[in-house]
């Protein structure tokens, strides 16, 4: 892991096109911008493990829908 110092208004680039700028610091809060390209997905660590839960979750889902459907067809 890489770890930076940044004060307010500095930023740091990742690539040609993508920066996150330190926007304020107020006690331990941190407010960050980030400028990237619209198709690339941001979201926050806590939103991102949701996302991937509920894709887990639907993926089972779709498995047992699909071994139902099997099980149930009519047989030649």
């Amino acid at each position: 892991m890489l770890i930076l110092n940044r004060k307010k208004d500095e930023s740091i680039r990742i690539g040609d096109d993508i920066e996150i700028k330190v926007i304020s610091v107020e006690g331990n809060q941190v407010r960050i911008g980030i400028d990237a390209p619209s198709d690339l997905e941001i979201h926050r660590q806590e939103i991102y493990l949701a996302i991937q839960e509920e894709n887990k979750e639907a993926a089972s889902l779709n498995n047992d829908l699909m071994n139902l459907l099997k099980n149930n067809s009519p047989k030649d």
